[in-house]
């Protein structure tokens, strides 16, 4: 039995006398032998179970082979094989936890480096940005939430920008309108101070300076009504309107200037829609557009304002047969300072601010405008307003 197995075996007879061993017996192995804990009953018995500290792990079993011979078969196995096998087990789970740390450590590496460095960009971007620098550029390499957040920062960033360059184009604007009549005003002035002058040529210069310092007083109110849109301190003071009858009446002021400088302007309306407005601020608007229509239409032309019905709401269209928008001008009219005219000519007026206040005024009535034009054959401004139902049609 022993030839088969890496075990030891030792037969005793009942005194403990040994009758045959697979080894010599060492001073390990007497001591088992010596060993008087356990039981004579049948079945096998663990003498020595502690393979760290001891040299066997030792077990007995009596037997009796029905002749009149008995005693006890001991099985010794030892423990070299097993502290062995344990520290090669040792050494491989040593192994698999170092290969293990090194390859959390890599993917560690990896991923701090994968996350951290948007953010590290974000942060930098951010920076250049608290710092004024707003042409910064975020990148965007993932859909995830640090995706989102790059591409809000790089909105941001552009939103910003924007805004800056609009500023400064806005004060560069605004200090190019009040140089030149600024320097009418002083220039004129200056010469109407001359001693030497006749009352006919003081006069003269006068009426520039009163017409220049017009100019300026327009600017100026345009800006001030500029300032409260921003300031959220614009009001609107709505009430209920026939706006057939309103527009019949600015129609009726606005037609013989364009009479005078031979241009015609017509009104079309063919029910009595009721709308809620502020009639001193639509005014503005619809005298607006119809100063835009005369500055840009040519002799012998025809502008149109047309009200129409449509889907319970108020189209009110205003048609010229101008000069037309360029497409790529079309997305920016109604900008602060924004011309078509990049020539500021004196002679056309205006300071780039009129379609930005109707713009303004329109959305303050909780209405849209919108543009359509073709270069040469004219421009079409559409407000749309909403109508008042005929239950509440009573106008105050």
């Amino acid at each position: 039995m022993e030839a088969q197995a890496d075990t030891e075996v030792v037969i005793t007879n009942t005194n403990r006398d040994i009758i045959k061993t697979s080894s010599p017996i060492d001073s390990a192995t007497q001591f088992i032998l010596e060993k008087e804990n356990f039981s004579h009953a049948e079945g096998g018995h663990i003498l020595q179970s502690d393979w760290k500290k001891e040299k066997y792990i030792a077990t007995v079993s009596p037997f009796n082979d029905g002749k009149g011979n008995q005693g006890y078969v001991y099985m010794l196995k030892s423990t070299d094989h097993i502290q062995a096998f344990i520290t090669h087990l040792n050494r491989h789970f040593l192994l698999a936890i170092v290969l293990i740390l090194l390859f959390l450590f890599i993917t560690i590496i990896f991923l701090l480096k994968v996350l951290t460095k948007p953010l590290v960009s974000m942060k930098e971007a951010t920076k250049k940005i608290s710092n004024g620098d707003f042409s910064v550029t975020v990148p965007i390499k993932s859909n995830d939430e640090i995706g989102e957040l790059s591409k809000s920062i790089q909105s941001l960033a552009n939103d910003l920008n924007y805004l800056k360059k609009e500023r400064n184009e806005f004060l560069a604007s605004i200090s190019h309108e009040l140089r030149t009549p600024l320097t009418y005003i002083k220039g004129y002035a200056d010469i109407g101070r001359r001693k030497t002058l006749s009352e006919t040529e003081r006069m003269k210069y006068l009426y520039i300076i009163h017409e220049e310092s017009e100019r300026v007083y327009l600017l100026l109110q345009e800006l001030f009504d500029l300032a409260k849109m921003d300031q959220n301190m614009f009001t609107i003071q709505t009430e209920r309107v026939n706006l057939k009858q309103f527009i019949s009446s600015i129609y009726e002021k606005a037609r013989l200037v364009f009479h005078n400088q031979e241009k015609e302007l017509l009104f079309m309306c063919t029910s009595e829609p009721i709308v809620d407005i502020d009639p001193r601020r639509f005014e503005q608007v619809i005298l607006n557009l119809l100063d835009n229509a005369l500055k840009y239409s040519p002799e012998k032309s025809i502008t149109l304002i047309e009200v129409q019905s449509m889907n319970n709401e108020i189209l009110i269209k205003l048609q010229d047969e101008g000069n037309g928008i360029p497409s790529e001008d079309l997305p920016h009219i109604f900008n602060r300072l924004y011309r078509v005219d990049k020539s500021r000519s004196r002679l056309t007026g205006g300071f780039g601010l009129g379609l930005a206040i109707v713009k303004e005024i329109v959305e303050a009535h909780n209405a849209d405008i919108i543009v359509e034009s073709k270069v040469g054959e004219g421009t079409c401004f559409i407000i749309r307003l909403k109508e008042i139902s005929d239950e509440n049609r009573t106008i105050s």
